[in-house]
């Protein structure tokens, strides 16, 4: 299967991605069971449809070490030189405190050796307290890594407008800010996604299909109850859905995303996902993939295939404007996770 160059983008000089990346969440064991020689199998399988860049984190289970050995099983069926067509982003998140240089370095090694590569082609860096501002000491010491060699490109996770501004105006380079952003939660487009334009910065949107909620999975569906709920993104996303208007009004979007991916010939999650893609600032969506339990290629492809059009977005803006107003009630970006 070969994706349309529109699938690609140039997120730095020297680091071109697929928009469409597969998320590793899947593999930190809140979502069941992973067989390692299986998730291998399948990274295979994405990778080799052209869903070259994987999104991870330090603290995603194994996932450090599934991108370690896939890419020493890559690089001996495909030759040493085939591992530049695989992009691995992992994250950073320590506990607040200290931030010394050798504590930086030391993680950020840790990870290297994990991932068995020389220089990380991102590290998204998350901070959990914004009153300790040792977030910048420990961003600083990623900068003398970064031009050390061992970092290619610096970014953040779940850092609201008010910090990344900060951190910006610091002289600190950031190239990107991973956030939640779907068509529940379109928090990015209050202040984000401008902010992000106006000093060239990238998004990565996560949580695009809610765990799964955006899908025809659960169109014409009767209300999960909370023990029904198997992984740990249904829970959080059922939550979101809860504080944005809750199971009627996610069954009204859900039947407009039908109408629209009936229309395109697509699926409801491509439209979701399109959604997403085609908002100010993003980059690329972050997709779950259920390595050795499901596989989606296929239809993830398609959200390449079609744009959504005038009469969609108007469509959409009906149930829009009868839901909550996110950034109302739980602030800006990542606010959720700070309070």
């Amino acid at each position: 299967m070969n994706l349309p160059a529109s699938s690609r983008f140039q997120f730095a000089p020297d680091l071109e991605i697929c928009r469409l990346l597969n998320g590793m969440w899947q593999v930190s064991g809140a979502h069941g069971r992973i067989n390692p020689k299986q998730a291998i199998q399948s990274m295979f399988a994405y990778t080799e449809a052209g869903f070259t860049t994987w999104d991870l984190a330090d603290h995603y289970g194994p996932a450090e070490d599934f991108i370690g050995e896939f890419r020493r099983q890559w690089a001996a069926k495909h030759g040493k030189e085939a591992l530049s067509t695989i992009q691995a982003f992992t994250k950073w998140v320590p506990r607040p405190s200290v931030m010394t240089r050798q504590l930086v370095e030391k993680n950020i090694d840790i990870s290297l050796q994990r991932m068995d590569v020389e220089c990380l082609d991102l590290l998204q860096f998350h901070w959990w307290e914004y009153r300790d501002n040792n977030y910048l000491d420990a961003l600083r010491h990623l900068s003398e890594l970064q031009k050390a060699g061992k970092i290619k490109h610096l970014a953040l996770t779940n850092f609201d407008t008010e910090h990344l501004k900060i951190i910006t105006e610091a002289g600190i380079k950031i190239v990107s800010n991973q956030v939640q952003f779907s068509l529940i939660d379109r928090r990015p487009l209050e202040n984000m996604a401008k902010f992000c334009q106006d000093h060239q910065i990238h998004l990565l949107a996560y949580g695009t299909l809610a765990g799964g909620l955006l899908s025809e999975k659960y169109l014409g569906q009767s209300e999960p109850s909370a023990w029904s709920l198997t992984t740990a993104s249904l829970k959080k996303y059922k939550n979101m859905v809860n504080a944005w208007g809750g199971w009627t009004l996610l069954q009204q979007l859900l039947s407009q995303l039908k109408q629209i991916a009936d229309k395109h010939g697509v699926s409801v999650a491509n439209v979701a996902v399109r959604y997403v893609l085609e908002q100010p600032a993003v980059a690329g969506a972050i997709v779950g993939a259920r390595l050795g339990v499901s596989e989606h290629c296929q239809e993830n492809a398609s959200v390449f295939r079609f744009q959504l059009d005038e009469a969609d977005y108007q469509q959409l803006e009906s149930t829009f404007s009868e839901a909550q107003n996110l950034f109302e009630i739980i602030g800006d970006c990542g606010d959720e996770y700070r309070r």
